[in-house]
């Protein structure tokens, strides 16, 4: 059984083709990066990856890749708060608000993947059933409080 959504398929594309995000070649030749660079040459290399497991099992939690994720992720949200967003929906034009579908489109895949590599499949669409769930009722009751 396919976890592609029906009517879907997932589509192999060659690497020549991948785009890489404003930014993201900064942090990929970051020094931060390089226990992982490492890593990925050792497995894509097939060779003994142990060193590079070791050079990663040393880094402290806050010198982790996951780590700045997921910190990104608490100063993007830190203050987060719907009425702002609804504003700026209701202000912004179409070419604005079309530019933020472009930048936000894959966000939703990208923090399920990332999820799921950290926390297992299961667990993520946990969290994000939850989460949708919870979406769902804090906007009812929101739209509840408006009438």
């Amino acid at each position: 059984m396919s976890d592609q959504p029906e009517g879907q398929s997932a589509k192999r594309i060659p690497i020549r083709d991948l785009r890489v995000e404003s930014g993201a070649e900064e942090l990929l030749q970051s020094a931060a990066m390089e226990p992982y660079r490492n890593f990925a040459m050792a497995v894509m290399g097939q060779k003994d990856t142990g060193p590079a497991i070791e050079a990663l099992t040393a880094l402290p939690l806050e010198e982790r890749y996951v780590w700045r994720v997921a910190s990104a992720l608490k100063w993007a949200f830190a203050d987060l708060e719907t009425l702002s967003v609804e504003a700026d929906r209701q202000t912004m034009s179409k070419q604005d608000l079309d530019r933020l579908v472009e930048l936000l489109n894959h966000r939703p895949l990208q923090l399920c993947l990332f999820l799921s590599a950290l926390f297992g499949q299961k667990q993520m669409e946990l969290m994000m059933v939850s989460a949708i769930r919870n979406a769902r009722m804090v906007a009812e009751q929101s739209e509840g409080e408006q009438t």
